[in-house]
């Protein structure tokens, strides 16, 4: 009866042991993928002040779109909130396609090289920053749904394994996409 007792005890601490790892597993995997949106979304930032330069030369009256992507390229790098960081990010890709539009009237500006590239650079991070959201987003699913099923709810609420939020907008705030109107981004 004793070595029953024992062996039951023995395969609920190894089990619980299992659990904890995976539930770490999980934690490093959405660490990692944030960190690779957090890289992109760098790059995207450095990118955002030659962006400017380059059309600002050429579009001086759309300064304040300029200055308003600006702003919010500043206010993104202060957040650390994930999903202020996204809606903020969204806002800020709005601006960004907004400025990208500007060279259709300003012949000069399409022809330039610089802007060209930069614009060319601009859609690689995109891409990439698409990529590592939806690389993210899978990890927090994952993740999430790792921490909330029995039993493992009970190891994670124990060593504080706490829900993760996802990256960028959910579909339900699909239909209400920033709006950018000449000088300003809403």
């Amino acid at each position: 009866m004793g070595v029953i007792i024992i062996a039951g005890l023995v395969l609920i601490l190894v089990a619980g042991v299992a659990i904890y790892n995976r539930l770490i597993r999980g934690r490093n995997r959405v660490n990692t993928a944030w960190s690779d949106i957090d890289v992109q979304l760098q790059r995207r930032h450095d990118l955002i002040p030659r962006l400017v330069t380059a059309v600002d030369q050429y579009a001086g009256y759309e300064r304040a779109t300029l200055e308003a992507v600006t702003a919010l390229r500043t206010e993104s790098m202060r957040t650390a909130d994930i999903g202020a960081k996204g809606k903020l990010e969204e806002k800020l890709k709005s601006g960004l396609d907004r400025i990208i539009a500007l060279a259709e009237n300003y012949p000069d500006l399409k022809a330039n090289e610089n802007f060209l590239q930069l614009q060319r650079e601009l859609v690689e991070t995109e891409n990439y920053l698409q990529f590592a959201r939806r690389y993210y987003n899978g990890s927090v699913r994952d993740y999430n749904t790792l921490t909330e099923t029995v039993p493992n709810n009970m190891i994670a609420s124990w060593f504080n394994f706490e829900e993760r939020d996802y990256f960028q907008k959910s579909s339900d705030d699909a239909a209400n996409v920033p709006l950018v109107k000449l000088g300003t981004i809403e």
